[in-house]
């Protein structure tokens, strides 16, 4: 399917990011994946992001792995969370604003665990395959009247403490 639709995504201007833990990934296949994301780094338009082999769990724990094993050889010292971003599967990627999720169901299913500390959720009965303009537009709706603190707390009258 990747090779199937690199071209289309090329004419579309779309960069591809292929994240998770491909350790048990076939080559050929890890080759493939490569092939598209070389071929596919100089698009502008949008960046499709594939979670493939992914859990987010896993993310943390080859994250702190990584970490581990660079304090060893003494390449880090403090931990803090720039550097701890630095070893997730998509560093360079921001995390996300808001999270869909559809079918009706109130998990987030052990997806970008770190990364959506902040997300705001939308939460849609829709399933998946019928998930379509109008529904997404609706998402936007509802996104856009909420109020994003990131954490703050407000005070009494209203605004984030000073």
């Amino acid at each position: 399917y990747i090779g199937e639709e690199t071209s289309e995504l090329k004419k579309n201007g779309v960069r591809l990011k292929v994240i998770g833990n491909f350790t048990m990934v076939p080559l050929n296949l890890m080759k493939l994946i490569k092939n598209a994301e070389d071929e596919l780094s100089r698009g502008k338009k949008m960046t499709l992001i594939v979670a493939f082999s992914y859990g987010g769990r896993l993310e943390i724990i080859d994250a702190v792995s990584k970490i581990m094993s660079d304090c060893k050889k003494e390449k880090i010292g403090e931990i803090n969370e720039e550097i701890f971003k630095n070893y997730l599967y998509a560093p360079d990627i921001p995390d996300p604003d808001l999270l869909i999720r559809t079918g009706g169901e109130k998990r987030i299913s052990n997806f970008l665990l770190y990364q959506i500390a902040y997300t705001e959720l939308y939460f849609t009965e829709t399933l998946w395959p019928d998930f379509n303009e109008t529904e997404f537009e609706k998402a936007l709706k509802d996104f856009s009247k909420r109020e994003r603190r990131f954490g703050r707390i407000k005070n009494e009258e209203g605004n984030p403490p000073q």
